[in-house]
């Protein structure tokens, strides 16, 4: 049952807010200042009008960022862990607002929307147990009484700049392994998606707050001016950029101009192999919940369909009738299973792709088109579509964020692996296959080449046990589990000497 917005934003402390500076200002922004306006493309309503960041604030926030790292760096990292814990406790009080939030901003279904919110508290998790596992090694050294070993020290301020489709837990991913790391935090959001981010920032700068932490240890600046100015700050050696390939450029280009380092986590055009051995009824979940979920506005959206030639006719029928039973609509009333796209915007990009795959000669056996009427007042609901293609197809080498599916045939497992692999983008991929050589090739040093490989799992969705990121264009970065949060740190190696004389490396004489 739908919320009313005004009381998820009153309950998530963002009514009448009037915070300092490191949100601005909602509702009530100063006479003349610069603005954006947040509206939901479920029914297209404004929700609120907010004032962006200027030079100033963005100075006044580094200011204080760089004071509270000297504090927060030198807290004992299961005191952090510890805060960050209060932190995972009260987004799990504030679940069900803040992901009604979500799916209201966003446009994605709501179960999904608290789905992202547990996202974030499983991170806390897995972030509080990481704060007392920040291991370093031990070497042996090869002179005598000299002891080698390596350890880890926070950087300083990380800058996140996320995106639109998810609007908190890519946030969240980077911020809890930066903190328990001893970062302290520098977001800027996505400008479709400002409150998201207000409710998010109300609820950490409480739990540090009660903690009597200082201001500066988590903060946000709205506006996309913002973004420009992280990536030119020698302030903040590290950058963590969620987005498109064409600005993920950008912004690796500034920020290895001055020597910083970055995550990038950028485009994804994702396949799915069904195999001729595939049990082709979870094939047909896993493709169209990869390929319709989040309106296929996820980086790990199934774009593809990379079908054996001896089950094609057989599994493309098998689609069209599963596409026939979607229902879209409000994404707030759980009994539909496609909301709208982010904006009209987004909505050209989808016109504009079916316009050309029908150009370059692709076949639409499910019929795309945007949706009008009363229930579709936004003008941001399109009808997911499937067509047959050729790998080759300019428009099937694009990511184009929406649900657009392409089916292209293979007849040998090497030139289906070969198909999936002939794009720029490399971040996940999926064969559906009950064959265990085929699952072993695939993962196989000459099999996918992306950073996500699954067996009878599809594309989309990700544990937060695991590093999550691509190669090729999707940029190299990883976040969230295993060892990603060695990203977030600085490598220093030790070497103590304990004897009473200088033996050199090497065997090196050096005789005064």
């Amino acid at each position: 049952m739908k919320k009313n917005i005004s009381s998820v934003l009153k309950n998530l402390g963002i009514q009448e807010l009037n915070p300092a500076y490191s949100t601005g200002q909602i509702w009530s922004a100063a006479k003349n200042a610069k603005t954006i306006d947040s509206f939901s493309p479920v029914d297209g309503q404004k929700i609120a009008r907010i004032q962006v960041a200027t030079a100033e604030d963005y100075e006044t926030v580094m200011k204080t960022a760089e004071n509270a790292f000297q504090y927060w760096r030198s807290l004992p990292a299961p005191k952090r862990g510890d805060i960050v814990r209060q932190f995972g406790d009260a987004l799990r009080a504030a679940k069900e607002d803040l992901g009604t939030l979500v799916s209201y901003e966003m446009g994605k279904s709501l179960q999904e929307g608290f789905g992202e919110v547990q996202e974030m508290i499983d991170i806390c998790d897995f972030a509080v147990g990481l704060s007392r596992q920040l291991y370093g090694l031990t070497m042996h050294s090869e002179r005598p009484h000299h002891r080698m070993y390596e350890q880890w020290h926070p950087m300083g301020i990380v800058g996140v700049i996320s995106a639109f489709n998810f609007p908190v837990a890519v946030w969240s991913w980077n911020t809890a392994l930066a903190l328990v790391c001893g970062n302290v935090c520098v977001w800027k959001p996505s400008s479709k998606t400002p409150l998201c981010a207000i409710a998010c920032q109300q609820i950490i700068s409480k739990v540090l707050k009660d903690n009597d932490m200082p201001e500066g240890i988590s903060n946000l600046l709205i506006g996309n001016a913002v973004g420009d100015m992280i990536n030119n700050d020698k302030r903040i050696p590290l950058v963590s950029f969620t987005g498109s390939t064409r600005i993920g450029r950008t912004v690796a280009t500034a920020v290895a101009g001055r020597f910083g380092r970055s995550i990038l986590e950028l485009g994804g055009n994702n396949a799915i192999i069904i195999s001729k051995d595939a049990d082709l009824e979870m094939s047909i979940i896993g493709a169209v919940f990869g390929a319709v979920g989040t309106a296929g506005q996820r980086c790990t959206s199934t774009r593809r369909l990379i079908i054996h030639e001896d089950i094609f006719e057989d599994f493309k029928n098998r689609l069209v009738k599963a596409y026939g039973q979607l229902r879209i609509g409000d994404p707030l009333d759980q009994y539909h299973h496609v909301g709208p796209l982010i904006d009209t915007a987004a909505v050209d990009m989808y016109s504009k792709a079916i316009e050309k795959g029908i150009q370059e000669g692709a076949e639409f056996v499910v019929e795309g088109g945007v949706l009008s009427g009363e229930n579709y007042n936004s003008g941001c609901y399109v009808k997911p579509c499937v067509a047959v293609v050729k790998n080759h197809f300019e428009i099937v080498q694009e990511e184009t964020f929406a649900p657009i599916l392409y089916l292209i045939k293979y007849k040998t497992l090497e030139e289906a692996i070969a198909l999936q692999n002939g794009v720029p983008q490399g971040l996940s991929s999926a064969i559906m296959t009950l064959n265990l050589r085929e699952a072993e090739q695939f993962l196989s040093a000459s099999g996918s080449d992306c950073g996500i490989a699954n067996v009878n799992i599809g594309t989309s969705g990700a544990e937060i046990g695991g590093a999550f990121g691509g190669e090729k264009e999707t940029g190299g970065g990883r976040e969230s589990g295993s060892d990603a949060w060695k990203g977030y740190m600085r490598r220093q190696t030790n070497t103590i000497n304990y004897a009473n004389t200088l033996p050199l490396a090497q065997g090196i004489k050096f005789d005064l």
